[in-house]
């Protein structure tokens, strides 16, 4: 399980599964670590992948840093472990906020990554929440009930012992991240980069209560060159928990989209 040190010196740990030759980056969003994807990974055929799992600062077993939690910063240190664990090319897989970072590392380094597929993605611009869900979010560090509030939510399908396994890892992420990570994703601001992405794209939208498909497809598939929405029925904000072997199958078939 190795570990790299960001741009500020931050260890970002990270998990590497299979040996290729396809290289796949996995990005966790808010209030999670890189464990979030464990169900929907256990569903997957690897033959043939290389899936690199990082832990975003403030999470998992990264560092938690005072500071640094922008999405610059998580950008920087999720590229820092793909450098390290030597991609030179990669499919990027996000969710939620890691959607985010994922859309900013397809626009930063085209050249490099040669899939991009956002599972229920915060856009580039950021969202705006009712002031009583900024509140519940924001000082949501180390209290289970109102983590507990949130995936209940946030989730449609989520079976109970799923549960208590992100909120065991929704408990450990540091307050410095879930409150500096939650302005960085509320806030966005970086749409303009959009244009910038040339890897063929998939959008996946679930039954989603803060993010449906109508929302996705225009404040993300549309802006996106060539991007494409997919609509699992059912799920809500976790599809990769909710629904594992349903998440598992999309990202097959869009791998196997991509070619060698």
């Amino acid at each position: 399980m190795p570990t790299v040190a960001s741009s500020d010196q931050t260890p970002i740990h990270y998990r590497v599964i299979g040996d290729g030759p396809r290289n796949v980056l996995l990005v966790h969003g808010w209030m999670m670590s890189g464990v979030v994807f464990d169900d929907m990974v256990g569903k997957l055929d690897t033959t043939g992948l290389r899936l690199v799992i990082p832990d975003l600062r403030g999470s998992g077993k990264s560092g938690a840093p005072a500071g640094g939690y922008t999405l610059e910063q998580h950008v920087r240190d999720v590229l820092a472990v793909a450098d390290d664990a030597g991609l030179k090319r990669f499919t990027v897989v996000g969710h939620s906020m890691g959607g985010q970072l994922a859309q900013w590392i397809a626009s930063q380094e085209p050249s490099r990554v040669e899939g991009l597929v956002l599972l229920c993605t915060v856009p580039a611009s950021g969202m705006q929440l009712p002031p009583e869900a900024v509140g519940l979010f924001r000082t949501s560090a180390n209290d289970r009930e109102k983590q507990k509030t949130i995936l209940g939510l946030a989730c449609k399908q989520l079976p109970e012992a799923a549960l208590e396994r992100l909120l065991k890892d929704a408990g450990a992420v540091a307050k410095g991240s879930i409150e500096g990570s939650f302005d960085a994703w509320t806030g966005g601001g970086f749409e303009a980069k959009l244009a910038s992405i040339t890897a063929p794209t998939l959008v996946v939208a679930t039954d989603d209560p803060f993010l449906p498909p109508a929302f996705l497809r225009e404040k993300v598939a549309n802006p996106i060159k060539g991007a494409r929405l997919a609509y699992l029925p059912g799920p809500g904000h976790y599809p990769a928990v909710e629904r594992p072997v349903e998440t598992a199958a999309l990202l097959t078939s869009f791998l196997a989209g991509l070619g060698r």
